[in-house]
């Protein structure tokens, strides 16, 4: 990405951010959400290799954005459909009852560091920083000099590994 690329990007970023959030607030629901999706917008352009004129700015900005609503709608019917299957699979019928209760805390702790033994000790290390120490792909690749993509499939290998495992284990 060239220099006067990314001052566009930031100059958009300066004038518009709070008409992006508000648009991806409306179509998310959540505030909170909305202010990660919108950054992870900006994310993408810095990072794109893609050219990026003041004409195409808006175009790109905008379907970045409705992708990652897309993907924030299809995450949470990806968890409501497994909220569901664990009350069914696990005998809970009240609705007010937790999922957590179906397994103690030690014993999914147990299961996390049993499957994270199984994990590269590159691939271990970004998953612990992501998943215990919160930090999102962007900061872990800061903090270990990796390239964003780089740390980014990493993750993606790791939590499927670990998905697959977790599903064995708790079967």
């Amino acid at each position: 990405m060239t220099e006067t690329s990314k001052n566009l990007v930031a100059e958009y970023y300066r004038l518009h951010l709070d008409e992006l959030k508000a648009f991806v607030s409306k179509s998310t629901g959540c505030s909170f959400e909305s202010e990660d999706i919108v950054q992870n917008v900006f994310l993408r352009l810095l990072n794109s290799d893609k050219m990026i004129s003041a004409v195409t700015l808006p175009c790109l900005v905008y379907s970045i954005a409705r992708n990652l609503v897309a993907d924030y709608w299809r995450h949470r019917k990806s968890v409501a459909q497994h909220e569901i299957y664990v009350k069914k699979h696990s005998g809970i019928s009240d609705i007010g009852d937790e999922p957590t209760s179906v397994y103690a805390p030690t014993e999914i702790t147990e299961l996390l560091e049993r499957g994270m033994a199984h994990l590269s000790p590159r691939s271990r290390k970004i998953y612990k920083l992501n998943v215990i120490g919160g930090l999102r792909v962007a900061e872990i690749s800061n903090t270990l000099g990796e390239t964003y993509k780089s740390v980014e499939n990493r993750l993606g290998a790791a939590r499927k590994e670990m998905r697959r495992y977790m599903h064995r284990m708790l079967a």
